[in-house]
């Protein structure tokens, strides 16, 4: 699945989920939880029932970030029963955090349903192996603004660094996607260090970012995916690849590069997330 760009929208805000389907993202996540206010909760859930179709209109997928504790099972509930394809799960610090979600939707649940975890604290970040490993998640990030105030720390990328990549190699040792960058997103007025985190959390392999702005949607997009002369090369080698192949060759030269299995899959890789099976 490709998710570069994931754009969370307050439920409760009619005014910003009208126009969060022209906005080009991938998936637009329909919030609940921390960009509501207590008093508004209840009508934002109600308000899915109208928001979920119409924020995934344009083929963007339609995820609901639900609130835990008492709220939860309601907020997921109302989240499927609208139609959302997947929800976004905070404070996921373990396992029985996943489990006690899908518990919450009981029949809801076909199995259907993907799960993004957000680890919040340090207990998340050191269970978040584990997180990723159930087979009902689908991505992993590291909330970082919670995160640092959880540990007493200050959300700037020199100290966000290491439990990011700490939760994104989780991510990719259980084959999950990983998303976020290495730097809080709360900052969406930093334009130049957008792009260039973007870009440095695509060289570090994450597979793309939420975002709280519809402005950073492009930024996104844009570094997540592989540029023309990446997709063209990664042709070349898969195609030169099959050619060496079939003389009975594995690794071997092109117009000077190296090339053996890593590279190979490297190549793929790059293709599939243009849509291009190799």
């Amino acid at each position: 699945m490709i998710l570069r760009s994931l754009l969370y929208v307050p439920a409760s805000a009619e005014r910003f989920v009208s126009k969060a389907h022209e906005r080009g993202a991938d998936a637009v996540i329909l919030d609940l939880e921390d960009s509501v206010e207590e008093g508004s909760k209840d009508a934002a859930r109600a308000a899915l029932a109208v928001a979920v179709p119409h924020v995934a209109q344009n083929g963007a997928k339609a995820y609901v970030r639900v609130n835990v504790g008492p709220r939860m099972g309601d907020d997921a509930r109302a989240a499927v029963a609208a139609g959302a394809q997947g929800l976004v799960l905070p404070k996921a610090d373990s396992v029985a955090a996943v489990n006690a979600l899908l518990a919450e939707l009981g029949d809801a649940d076909d199995g259907t349903i993907d799960i993004l975890a957000i680890i919040e604290d340090a207990v998340g970040l050191l269970e978040a192996r584990q997180v990723a490993a159930h087979p009902r998640v689908l991505a992993v990030s590291l909330g970082a603004e919670d995160f640092a105030t959880s540990t007493g720390a200050e959300p700037v990328p020199e100290v966000l660094k290491l439990p990011k990549l700490m939760v994104h190699y989780a991510a990719k040792a259980e084959g999950k996607l990983s998303l976020g960058m290495l730097r809080s997103i709360a900052d969406f007025d930093d334009g130049d260090g957008l792009v260039a985190a973007a870009k440095e959390a695509a060289r570090f392999g994450f597979d793309g970012s939420s975002c709280i702005h519809p402005k950073v949607v492009p930024v996104l997009n844009e570094a997540f995916s592989p540029s023309e002369a990446a997709v063209a090369r990664a042709r070349q080698i898969v195609a030169a690849a099959e050619d060496a192949a079939a003389t009975g060759t594995g690794a071997f030269l092109l117009d000077g590069e190296f090339i053996d299995l890593p590279v190979l899959n490297r190549a793929k890789a790059v293709l599939a997330k243009v849509g291009e099976a190799a």
